[in-house]
Parts: structure tokens; C-alpha cells; sequence
């Protein structure tokens, strides 16, 4: 009696948020910055080093200690909202400001979700 063993299926796994969150954030960083800037290539090359630093960060992150996963994520979110604050003809000060204030918001808000969600 020979039973048949199904060949074995190679099943693709859907994009992960591993690979899904950097470029929608990307996509969506560049429309917003060539909305703000009107100008194609900067923001083109915005998103693209913003996506390529959060595809890094969710790669490597779960690596980092929670307090230096929680300040990576504060500096990239300040860097990246002060940024496209920039691009508004504000002033430099006013844009590190509002940078600042944001990482430091992310910074807490990832550190509380890092510390209280990991065993």
C-alpha cells in the first residue's frame, strides 16, 4: 500500500509589517513633503531615507534595549516632523522646537508601550 504524500506547496507570506509600515510611511512622508515643499526630488529623497530608517529600526529593534528602542524612535519621529515643519519657511529654531517636542513626546509614549508590554 503506497501512500502518496502531497508534494509540499510553496506558500508566499504576505507582506509583513516588516515591509508594509516603511513604505506606506514613506509613500505617505513624500506626499506630504512635496505637498509642503512642491518640489519632487527632496521629497522623493525624504521618504525614501525615512523608509529605509523605519524599515531598519522595525528590523533591528527588537535587538535594542527598550530604552534605546524608545529613544531611536523619539529622534527618527522628531527629526522627521521638524523636517516637513521646515519646509514651511519657518524658522530653524521654531522647526527644532516643534522636532523636539515630538521626539520627546515618541520617546515616552514608546518607552510606557515598551516597558509595560514586554514581560
Amino acid at each position: 500500500m503506497a501512500a502518496h504524500a502531497a508534494a509540499p506547496t510553496r506558500r508566499h507570506a504576505p507582506l509583513s509589517s516588516a515591509g508594509a509600515l516603511p513604505v506606506v510611511l514613506g509613500v505617505g512622508y513624500f506626499l506630504y513633503a512635496l505637498f509642503i515643499g512642491r518640489s519632487a526630488v527632496p521629497a522623493l529623497l525624504a521618504g525614501a531615507v525615512l523608509a529605509v530608517l523605519v524599515f531598519a529600526l522595525v528590523r533591528v529593534g527588537g535587538a535594542l534595549p527598550r530604552e534605546l528602542r524608545a529613544a531611536s524612535y523619539g529622534a527618527l519621529a522628531g527629526a522627521a516632523i521638524g523636517y516637513l515643519y521646515s519646509l514651511t519657511d519657518a524658522s530653524v529654531l521654531t522647526s527644532v522646537g516643534i522636532g523636539l517636542t515630538v521626539g520627546a513626546g515618541t520617546l515616552a509614549a514608546a518607552f510606557y508601550v515598551f516597558y509595560t508590554h514586554e514581560g
